[in-house]
């Protein structure tokens, strides 16, 4: 394989129906990425044992392990913990697409879905992972995020971060003490090309809430209610 190819991401479809792999393939092959492939739940983890993808199409519903156990598992190993994942679904209730986003989904599309917008998906996700030559730290109170090494700390303590959520941190970081609503956080963190329900928002706030605030730390993302969200030394609803 030659160096060009290896520079070009890695995209894992997991996904039983072989004519929708071979569709998804053919497009992103089209759009420059390379492609691995996996049929079922087990051979997933298997592949992701012996592959390093830089991001991950996932069908929720699977045969032997579901895609929302794929999700656990990508979570729960430090190695992938922060791989973003697109979850595909025919499952359309919002019960389901949170329960998704849950599970540690960076993403959500429900089949039928159009394949622009998946590969509009693909974009801006891998563009928030892999940001060009971003370089640098922001740091706030004791949060500090290391641009460079991808790294964010919280009085000393690691703080692990999906990329949604890292991206999320970072754009606040910029802003501190700003208060942004659901709209405008999607907009930024998201992208205006890309169209995400706003409650999606409060999903990713409760996971970095989750992440950032240890057991004898202060809330340091305050909720303004009618008005969105501020990373803010307060941290209190008002």
């Amino acid at each position: 394989m030659d160096r060009e190819n290896v520079s070009k991401p890695l995209v894992m479809v997991v996904e039983d129906e072989a004519a929708l792999v071979t569709m998804l393939r053919y497009n992103l092959e089209k759009e420059g990425y390379r492609v691995c492939e996996a049929m079922d739940g087990e051979e997933a983890l298997t592949v992701l044992a012996e592959r390093s993808p830089d991001l991950v199409v996932l069908d929720w519903m699977l045969p032997i392990m579901s895609g929302i156990e794929v999700c656990r598992q990508i979570r729960r190993k430090p190695r992938t913990r922060d791989l973003p994942v697109i979850m595909l679904t025919a499952r359309g209730e919002e019960a389901d697409k949170i329960r998704g986003l849950n599970t540690g989904a960076d993403d959500y599309l429900t089949k039928p879905f159009s394949l622009p917008e998946l590969m509009a998906r693909v974009r801006a996700l891998l563009r928030r992972v892999h940001p060009s030559q971003s370089k640098g730290v922001l740091q706030y109170d004791s949060i500090v995020m290391d641009l460079s090494s991808h790294r964010v700390t919280r009085d000393g303590r690691n703080v692990h971060l999906g990329p949604t959520e890292f991206r999320l941190l970072q754009f606040f970081l910029q802003h501190p003490g700003c208060v942004f609503s659901r709209e405008e956080l999607l907009d930024a963190v998201w992208g205006p090309d890309i169209y995400v329900e706003p409650r999606t928002v409060d999903v990713h706030i409760r996971r970095l809430r989750k992440a950032l605030n240890g057991d004898e730390e202060s809330d340091i993302i305050r909720t303004v209610r009618a008005a969105g969200y501020a990373l803010d030394v307060e941290g209190t609803a008002i």
